[in-house]
């Protein structure tokens, strides 16, 4: 879905070139207002939803304001409408909620419930969800560590497994055993790769660092006139945002619209070259729809935003086998930094590099990239997570997270 809602935005944009003017502002507004009136608890990646909930649920609070089929059904369907505006969201942060949300709500009709507990159920989906998006099973296991429930107890991390291998296997029978951007060979390491993996890191690791805390601003600042403006006028504020990702996405020539995955996929493959203005408009137009508050996500665009960074980077360094592993490095470093889940965003890209000669430079660049940006701030969706944390299980409104 997520991907003919692209095909539909880029197929109106060629032809009509300035039809994002108009598409960006007004779903933007018809998003934000249904999910405000109908799904909310929808808004955002869904990620600090989920961390919410297994919080709660482990206090016997109630969820359902957090993870519910009611809340899957809106972040599937109004993250694909927003998508149709050519939004910079991906599909991988909402794939955690919504499969969180299922197995929530199965939970009911499990004959033994009170073997598997309701917070195993949904740390378990938002695992799968990550595996099943990006096809790395062990990718989910360690971001349920990192991100979800920062431990695994022993009757965890049977359903986690179990649910993990399931997920990855309705996702090959669908869509077959795929990488998310393809796979790609980079040459053989040497000690040459030290100075990008200092340099990407710490690049990147601020970058990445100053884009979550931007992000955190709404939640540290709200009495700050604008978001105060949000906060009265959030239709209208998601229309403004719509706007201004219509003119970003014009003035970069397209190359900021919708997630990012098909740009990149080229960019890592060798089969585009990015202009230097690439990685800025990708950075500005996902804050401006991260702001606006509809549902979606932030991994594909950190990671399209990682390898524009990595085309300017990789000139700076001699050779010409330099590209393909300085755009792999910044885009592990990128996501790590915005996420500060290092290893996570190391085993994501990992799986999609042929042989094993760049697995310590990828855990290296994540790690530096990860103490770079907690040096600006703390972690964002732990951050974010606090505004669900509530004691009647109700999702607070917009305000609260975008």
């Amino acid at each position: 879905m997520a991907d003919g809602a692209l095909y539909v935005f880029f197929s109106l944009t060629k032809a009509h070139p300035w039809a994002p003017l108009v598409l960006a502002p007004v779903i933007g507004m018809v998003t934000v207002w249904a999910t405000r009136k109908y799904f909310a608890g929808s808004q955002g990646s869904g990620i600090p939803q989920v961390i919410a909930a297994t919080r709660n649920a482990k206090l016997g609070r109630a969820v359902d304001g957090l993870v519910s089929l009611r809340i899957a059904c809106g972040k599937i369907l109004l993250g694909c409408f927003a998508l149709v505006g050519g939004f910079s969201a991906g599909r991988e942060g909402p794939s955690v909620q919504v499969a969180s949300s299922i197995l929530h709500f199965s939970h009911r009709f499990l004959p033994h419930a009170r073997a598997i507990r309701a917070e195993d159920l949904i740390l378990a989906g938002g695992a799968a969800g990550v595996a099943a998006a990006f096809n790395t099973p062990l990718a989910g296991i360690v971001f349920a560590v990192e991100e979800l429930g920062r431990r695994l107890e022993t009757r965890t991390s049977g359903v986690l497994i179990s649910t993990i291998i399931l997920s990855g296997l309705v996702s090959i029978a669908l869509l077959g055993n795929y990488n998310y951007f393809g796979r790609f060979s980079a040459a053989d390491v040497s000690l040459a790769i030290v100075l990008p993996v200092l340099v990407c890191g710490v690049v990147c690791g601020w970058l990445g660092g100053l884009f979550s805390q931007i992000l955190l601003w709404p939640q540290r600042r709200p009495g700050f006139v604008l978001w105060r403006w949000r906060t009265e006028h959030p239709v209208k504020f998601a229309g403004l945002c719509g706007l201004a990702v219509a003119l970003v996405g014009l003035g970069a020539q397209g190359l900021s619209f919708g997630s990012g995955y098909a740009i990149t996929q080229q960019v890592v493959t060798g089969e585009l070259a990015l202009p230097w203005y690439a990685a800025a408009a990708r950075y500005l137009a996902t804050l401006l729809t991260y702001f606006s508050g509809i549902p979606g996500g932030i991994f594909a665009p950190s990671l399209a935003v990682g390898a524009a960074m990595g085309a300017n980077l990789a000139p700076l360094f001699p050779g010409d086998g330099a590209v393909i592993p300085v755009i792999t490095l910044c885009m592990t470093a990128f996501l790590a930094a915005v996420t500060q889940s290092p290893i996570t965003a190391a085993i994501i890209v990992m799986e999609m590099v042929d042989g094993h000669g760049m697995v310590l430079s990828l855990m290296a660049v994540a790690l530096i990239a990860r103490a770079v940006s907690s040096r600006l701030g703390p972690e964002l969706y732990q951050q974010l997570a606090v505004g669900f944390l509530r004691d009647d299980g109700a999702a607070p409104t917009a305000t609260a997270i975008k």
